[in-house]
């Protein structure tokens, strides 16, 4: 949802101690990750050098939350993966990929709770919920690709059984930009074909 509030400001000191200076008053982790529920924004800087460590602070929030005995949510397969894709020439789209598929799944929550209520209330239930969410996760991997495939008129019109323009010459400043779009098709169905594998419990 969006909201025009500016973000709290959290200041890091060097003895790790957390500012929150909307309160003027020192937080723990715990604390923001009560605000993140809670749907607040925040941003943390280092009160020193003045650096946005807020993505730092945040994983450090789940790292936390992940050494809670029944709190785990990242699969091991799942943080493997993760951690090849880092130095990999995918890299860059993954980012954009957990982003879009995370959105996703928040706007369809409320339909998965009610599935996997059913499931496991006892009531009668057409498939595993599970099946549901993987059915979503490739459903996110086809509008993803779909959504980059409307930056490439060239792809467009070849999917549409159209005749594929001759491009412009270019000019030698945008030379790239055709290699570069095809490079970016290139990596985005080798992640459909890794996320296709993973999906079927690889």
């Amino acid at each position: 949802m969006a909201n025009d509030k500016e973000p709290t400001v959290i200041k890091k000191y060097a003895n790790r101690r957390l500012y929150h200076t909307g309160t003027s008053s020192y937080v723990t982790l715990e604390d923001l990750a009560g605000l993140v529920r809670s749907g607040e924004d925040f941003v943390v800087y280092d009160a020193k050098s003045g650096e946005d460590i807020t993505r730092s602070v945040l994983a450090q929030i789940i790292f936390d939350e992940e050494a809670k005995d029944g709190q785990n949510m990242l699969p091991i397969a799942f943080l493997r993966q993760l951690i090849r894709f880092y130095g990999d020439s995918m890299q860059a789209v993954v980012p954009r990929y957990l982003e879009f598929s995370m959105e996703n799944f928040t706007q369809e929550q409320s339909k998965f709770r009610e599935q996997m209520a059913k499931a496991f209330g006892g009531q009668s239930f057409g498939g595993n919920p599970l099946d549901a969410i993987q059915a979503q996760t490739r459903a996110n991997m086809q509008m993803f690709t779909e959504a980059f495939r409307l930056f490439n008129p060239f792809a467009a019109a070849a999917k549409a059984g159209g005749t594929v323009p001759e491009p412009a010459p270019a000019k030698p400043a945008g030379e790239s930009s055709g290699a570069e779009l095809s490079d970016l098709k290139r990596e985005l169905n080798e992640m459909r074909e890794r996320l296709d594998k993973l999906s079927r419990g690889r």
